[in-house]
């Protein structure tokens, strides 16, 4: 599993704000790309909080343009690139994170 910086992916109250960076470059497209296919409804996330067992632990899916990749954010809050649910397993709904410009 790839590890990645702490500060990539922040969870809020309010909800989950990603590095818009990071997420572009998994999907290797441009920020400016990234946002417009999220407008579009064309980005779509999956959010998963464990029970029992793997309570405290957080995987987030993302798909887009029939490619996915998942994060999984662990008890110690350590994130890992990890893999994906299969797309046939759960609905997607159209994204509503927020993505963090690093940028600025």
């Amino acid at each position: 599993m790839k590890t990645l910086p702490l500060n990539s992916i922040q969870f809020r109250e309010s909800g989950i704000i990603v590095d818009s960076d990071l997420l572009a470059s998994f999907f290797d497209i441009s920020v400016t790309s990234l946002r417009e296919a999220m407008h579009a409804g064309n980005l779509s996330t999956l959010v998963e909080i464990g029970e029992g067992e793997d309570s405290g632990r957080t995987r987030l899916t993302f798909r887009y343009s029939g490619k996915q990749f998942s994060l999984m954010r662990e008890k110690d809050d350590q994130l890992y690139q990890t893999a994906p649910p299969s797309p046939n397993v759960r609905a997607i709904k159209p994204s509503l994170m927020q993505l963090l410009d690093t940028r600025k």
